[in-house]
């Protein structure tokens, strides 16, 4: 089937011709300050000339309006909905909540740009939700007592987030942005997953936490009762909102390994993963002793995954097409 052509009306050409779409870096002075954006534009194949297209000024609008916010450190609007929506908050409420006039949030979702002190207040409140608790309290009697018991119960449930590493949090909000859906059963795998083959390639983990090892296989304990209300469903979680957008603390070497385990391990449900697991020495030897469905509260010690999964490594290296052989293995899938 043939390529579309991008055609339009160029006024130099004075005709409709083939153009193509750029990045064109445009400076430009605001408060006599010098920025440079990185801005979409139409380039006409024939004279070179930029060309006017319907919702390409939209578009250069929002990109200034998103690289003007980065530079200057004020908060987006994205993120002021992320406000509203972890904290199951108004508008107008999240205004006098913070602080600010009952109209203030309104016209900031509109596009009115903050200063830099309101925006500073905002991104806290996002990033801390003590801080918000603080200002919620502090105004009161100006929310509503409706308004008010909704966001502090909403408060009480970020603040549990915070008894995890940030590491974890910040891996588990990257898994849900690359996977289409995870439960809690395979989520618990996955980062187990992680962890051990990240100690083989890196020697170090990846996160502190400790693995147990319960009765359905490996598990991170706070992680489990972060999630444990979607049970066998996907986890659809909002309070992850205050960790999308920061993949980029996490290193190459740790998005690698997360990425190369959602590839290989992230395609079975949780109860296959469960499956492999029972497989292991490491969750094996922390259950020597216990019954099928005896419950336990054994540690699998850091130093036993990292035994097991050096000899993952050396048997099957730690690349897509081998640990797929192991899975394969660990399954019963060819026969051995």
């Amino acid at each position: 089937m043939a390529k579309k052509r991008n055609l339009d009306f160029c006024i130099e050409c004075r005709r409709n011709t083939e153009y193509e779409v750029q990045k064109t870096v445009s400076k430009e002075i605001i408060k006599d300050k010098e920025y440079e954006f990185l801005l979409t534009t139409a380039i006409c194949k024939e004279c070179g000339e930029e060309m006017s297209l319907p919702g390409l000024t939209d578009i250069n609008i929002k990109e200034r309006d998103e690289q003007y916010r980065k530079a200057e450190g004020i908060i987006s609007i994205e993120d002021i909905k992320k406000l509203m929506d972890i904290y199951h908050i108004g508008k107008a409420p999240l205004s006098l909540a913070l602080g600010f006039g009952e109209v203030t949030i309104p016209r900031y979702l509109d596009g009115q740009m903050p200063s830099k002190s309101y925006s500073d207040i905002m991104k806290e409140a996002l990033s801390n939700p003590g801080y918000m608790k603080k200002l919620l309290n502090r105004n009161r009697e100006k929310v509503g007592e409706t308004a008010y018991r909704k966001t502090i119960k909403a408060i009480g449930e970020l603040e549990g987030l915070f008894e995890i590493s940030d590491k974890m949090l910040i891996s588990i909000a990257y898994i849900f942005e690359q996977m289409q859906e995870v439960t809690p059963l395979a989520l618990q795998k996955i980062l187990y997953f992680i962890q051990g083959i990240y100690m083989v390639l890196f020697d170090s983990c990846l996160f502190p936490e400790d693995c147990y090892a319960w009765q359905h296989g490996p598990v991170y304990e706070k992680v489990y009762f972060l999630f444990r209300d979607f049970k066998y469903n996907p986890i659809d979680d909002n309070r992850f909102a205050l960790f999308l957008g920061r993949a980029e603390e996490l290193s190459d070497n740790e998005k690698k390994v997360i990425d190369l385990v959602i590839k290989c391990f992230g395609k079975y449900s949780g109860k296959m993963l469960e499956r492999i697991t029972h497989n292991e020495r490491p969750w094996t030897d922390a259950r020597e002793g216990y019954g099928i469905h005896q419950p336990s509260n054994i540690v699998i010690s850091k130093e036993d995954m990292k035994e097991y999964f050096e000899g993952v490594y050396r048997e099957y290296g730690i690349h897509p097409e081998g640990l797929n052989r192991y899975i394969d293995v660990q399954l019963g899938f060819n026969g051995q």
